[in-house]
């Protein structure tokens, strides 16, 4: 009996050491991992979000068809049909240094440039203050004034951006072209690999009082 008790301490004290080898190389490849995951989020930095490029431009045209209600013109004032184009997105992170000036492919920006000619200054500033009103309400906050009087040029704008999107509406008006300009922006996400915005039929906008068949 003594013998058996004695074996049964032994074994069990063999057993001690490769338990704690086990729970060493787990701790291990943990660390590994977690170290790996960091090396590569410095490395590549923030990941792009996905982007839907057909979902943006739909997005991007509601927004400008809803700046154009806003702006409540009267009917001789109509806006230029436009169309959505995209904007070049660079590497993040450290690899960004091995990539300087170099655009990346597969992550694109949004944008949709239209303008609204031969307003007269007090209608265009009417219309601007509608504009911001609606935006504040809905919660965007200002990140540029553009209002600036000269001897020469008197210029009246600003630019709001949307806190959960990104989203960002500039509008400015000059006394040099008597146009209201607009440019609707949507930042850099990832597009689906074969996104070719030549012939991309989704791109085209006009506003809804110029639909055809309207």
């Amino acid at each position: 009996m003594f013998k058996t008790a004695v074996r049964r301490v032994r074994a069990s004290g063999r057993s001690v050491p490769y338990a704690v080898t086990g729970l060493v190389l787990v701790a291990l490849s943990v660390a590994v991992a977690v170290a790996g995951s960091v090396v590569g989020n410095v490395w590549n930095g923030a990941p792009y979000p996905s982007a839907d490029p057909d979902a943006v431009a739909q997005r991007l045209k509601d927004r400008s068809d809803g700046v154009y209600e806003d702006f409540a013109l009267p009917e001789k004032y109509a806006a230029d049909p436009a169309r959505i184009h995209t904007g070049a997105c660079y590497y993040r992170g450290l690899r960004g240094i091995a990539h300087i000036d170099e655009a990346r492919s597969d992550v694109r920006s949004f944008g949709l440039d239209w303008s609204v000619p031969d307003i007269p200054e007090t209608t265009a500033r009417d219309a601007q203050q509608r504009v911001r009103q609606h935006l504040v309400k809905q919660g965007w906050k200002r990140t540029h004034d553009g209002d600036r009087a000269g001897a020469t040029l008197r210029e009246w704008g600003f630019r709001y951006a949307d806190p959960e999107s990104g989203d960002q509406v500039d509008v400015k008006w000059n006394d040099a072209t008597t146009t209201l300009f607009i440019s609707v922006y949507a930042p850099c996400g990832k597009v689906p690999a074969g996104f070719a915005e030549y012939g991309w039929a989704e791109a085209d906008w006009r506003p809804n009082e110029q639909a055809p068949g309207l």
